[in-house]
């Protein structure tokens, strides 16, 4: 049987605020607030230049075309969610703000009609042939109750995919899953485990990646990976780079000294004897066969769709259907296809 999750206590929780960094997220809502009721003549406002000329600059940032002034939104803007920008900023008011408002503009023009927009009515008849040719997948939790995801880089067929679909068109595919991941694999997660969960452990498995094709995949990699960055921070629990290339191992090196202390400590890069560091955070029974683990389960399973949340009203069906979802609605409550 799994382990019972285990509730981790990190720096810049709700749980473990230092009395500076509580008076810092009253102060950051504050200014959301003040925002929100001086939208409409921001030239005017009660606050401090230093933040009115960051929510003007976004305003007027060609990256947003015609994005609305900013609303604070009670329901959305949770604490837990602005900790997280505050933590990718170090709690600096001034960048944390700029990195919010960004997020916010970026989110209301994204495909030229916002994000819930896409998240409503987006569909990706072309996922069939893109995960063939790129197989990543939620798979279960790891001990800590998180979600863990698995990319197979090495299978990835950049010709196949963009035979089929564009860069756009993917991006837009994996917004709308990383809506899905907080909006409802999150949720489930945290109430399976009976505390908030706001990460996930990542599997990177490289076997197969080449010397001839890394670079093209590393290029698309960052690509994709630019979204996370900017407008989805502070999401990565643990990350585990498998089968890694000696080429990967030698770029690791150079970019390391480039990344923050929290951040490298997040990432282990392992050759091809990586079961054992897996085990340490994943139970075998949640760790797929293929990766040294017992679960033989279907690939995109865990709490949100086991069953196990039934009476939550878990798995719901708008999430796992195949216009929003990795791995094709598969899962115990799939549709047959």
């Amino acid at each position: 049987m799994p382990s019972k999750p285990e509730k981790p206590y990190l720096p810049g929780r709700l749980e473990t605020l230092t009395d500076s960094q509580k008076e810092i997220l009253d102060r950051f809502k504050a200014i959301l607030h003040q925002l929100t009721e001086d939208s409409d003549h921001l030239s005017d406002s009660s606050l401090p230049a230093t933040y009115t000329d960051i929510a003007q600059e976004v305003l007027a940032n060609e990256s947003f075309p015609n994005a609305p002034p900013f609303k604070f939104d009670n329901e959305r803007h949770s604490d837990y969610m602005l900790l997280r920008f505050l933590r990718a900023r170090k709690f600096d008011i001034g960048l944390s703000l700029k990195m919010f408002l960004e997020y916010e503009a970026w989110r209301a023009t994204f495909g030229g009609v916002g994000v819930d927009q896409l998240v409503r009515t987006w569909e990706y008849p072309e996922m069939v042939v893109v995960a063939a040719h790129y197989p990543r997948f939620y798979h279960k939790t790891d001990k800590f109750g998180r979600p863990v995801y698995i990319e197979q880089m090495g299978i990835m067929n950049l010709d196949q995919i963009f035979a089929v679909s564009n860069l756009d068109r993917f991006l837009i595919q994996h917004v709308v899953e990383y809506e899905k991941l907080l909006n409802y694999r999150l949720v489930a997660c945290s109430k399976a485990a009976g505390f908030h969960i706001e990460q996930s452990c990542t599997i990177i498995d490289m076997k197969g990646v080449t010397l001839s094709n890394f670079s093209r995949v590393f290029s698309f990699v960052q690509s994709v990976s630019t979204v996370a960055q900017n407008y989805y921070p502070e999401m990565l629990g643990r990350m585990y780079i498998i089968n890694a290339p000696m080429l990967f191992t030698a770029v690791w090196q150079l970019v390391k000294p480039l990344l923050d202390e929290v951040t490298v400590n997040k990432i282990s890069i392992l050759g091809s004897a990586y079961t054992k560091s897996l085990l340490e955070t994943i139970d075998e029974e949640n760790l797929p066969k293929f990766l040294g683990g017992k679960s033989t389960d279907d690939k995109d399973v865990g709490p949100w769709n086991d069953g196990t949340l039934e009476s939550e009203g878990y798995p719901m069906m708008e999430y796992e259907q195949l216009k929003d979802g990795f791995g094709l609605e598969v899962g115990p409550h799939a549709r047959k296809h």
